[in-house]
């Protein structure tokens, strides 16, 4: 039979990290009575004391802690030792390594991890969000946008949508089209939040020539003549002025250039901070 076997679990964070390192190590030994407790989030001394209190009255015990808070870190060492339980700091090594090989002083700030993870979940919903509200698919994402993108077809509204997604920003896009009324709800949102998006009558009818090579379909359609073209610039021009937003000429940028004018114009309105 196995000795009975304590193992604290002590982090300034949730502490998975550390429990998932004693768990590989346990596992190399025939341990089948050992218990570990995990206490998250920790960050002051009595906390810590309030743990020694306990773990002081096991026979077999150790703690591992994964602190980045250097006075933590070194009383949590130093009470151990007192107490003869096996001690084991997982980040210091790590840290001290960083240190040396990248010649900064780190942060000491924890739970830092934790914004990392929502920073990237926010940009993944941010991505979802501009899939799901592209092209006009479901007015009801207007009022739930950062931003809202309108212009005729072929005026980069999508691939602007996607690239200031991976901002972390919800962006849905009309398209414009005489013939198709506009959501009622693209009148119920401030025009601060919709950005018009315009190009040169010429420029449009090379990209639309090009679309419908790439679909196999004769020049000569309606949706590439200039004359299709005009009107639906025309109308969307006078949309855009009713409406009241901000219009930008796409014909010679980058979808990178549009981008930052558009965050620029949301800063200026307030409406995303860096």
């Amino acid at each position: 039979m196995s000795k009975r076997l304590v193992v604290y679990v002590i982090s300034d964070s949730i502490g998975e990290t550390a429990e998932q390192v004693i768990k590989a190590a346990i596992s190399q030994f025939d341990c089948s009575n050992c218990e570990i407790r995990r206490f998250p989030y920790i960050s002051e001394e009595e906390q810590i004391k309030e743990i020694f209190q306990e773990a002081i009255h096991e026979k077999n015990c150790m703690i591992i802690f994964t602190m980045v808070i250097p006075s933590l870190r070194k009383m949590l060492t130093e009470t151990a030792k007192k107490h003869q339980i096996h001690v084991v700091d997982i980040m210091s090594p790590i840290l001290e390594s960083l240190q040396d090989i990248l010649k900064e002083e780190p942060k000491n700030e924890p739970g830092l991890i934790r914004k990392l993870d929502e920073k990237y979940f926010k940009k993944v919903e941010a991505i979802e969000f501009a899939v799901k509200y592209d092209d006009g698919k479901d007015p009801r994402g207007l009022k739930k946008a950062d931003i809202v993108l309108i212009g005729v077809s072929r005026t980069s509204k999508t691939p602007l949508s996607m690239y200031l997604a991976h901002k972390n920003i919800k962006v849905a896009n009309v398209p414009l089209v005489p013939e198709v009324p506009v959501p009622e709800e693209l009148f119920e949102i401030s025009p601060k939040k919709i950005i018009g998006l315009t190009t040169n009558p010429i420029k449009l009818n090379e990209i639309r020539q090009e679309r419908l090579k790439a679909l196999g379909l004769r020049n000569e359609a309606n949706y590439a003549s200039m004359e299709r073209i005009l009107e639906e610039l025309d109308y969307a021009e006078g949309l855009m002025k009713k409406i009241g937003c901000p219009i930008i000429d796409v014909s010679t940028k980058a979808v990178e250039e549009s981008a930052n004018i558009i965050l620029e114009i949301m800063k200026q309105n307030g409406n995303w901070k860096l």
